[in-house]
């Protein structure tokens, strides 16, 4: 059973909101995947001239909050992608997780930041 809180029914939530404002017209794969860099350049810019860390963020629920949205809208937008490419999320997040755990074994990549395509063979 399906919890309220699953990623396929937000993501059903998500479509019918879409298509009770007949937007699908305009949720061409084209301007979702625009959309998601759109909002993802906004979810930076909640602080593009600072570094707050991870508790000067959750004292500030201001920051937090607008954080917090302008995340959500990356995430509607990737579940809304989705939905009109037919993925399932959680099975392409859990595939790429094993595509990333060849990609960076922990004896190669523990504790470092460099990309997979500088660890010798």
């Amino acid at each position: 059973m399906q919890g309220r809180d699953s990623l396929i029914n937000v993501m059903n939530i998500i479509d019918e909101f879409t298509q009770e404002r007949d937007w699908e017209q305009f949720h061409s794969v084209k301007n979702v995947m625009a959309s998601i860099s759109i909002e993802s350049a906004e979810l930076n810019e909640t602080i593009q001239w600072s570094n707050p860390t991870k508790d000067e963020v959750l004292s500030d629920p201001q920051l937090a909050g607008c954080i917090e949205d302008e995340l959500a809208d990356v995430m509607v937008y990737c579940l809304r992608l989705c939905s009109i490419l037919d993925i399932n999320p959680i099975e392409a997040m859990n595939q790429k997780i094993v595509k990333n755990r060849a990609k960076y074994p922990i004896n190669k990549s523990k504790g470092k930041s460099a990309k997979y395509t500088t660890f010798e063979n």
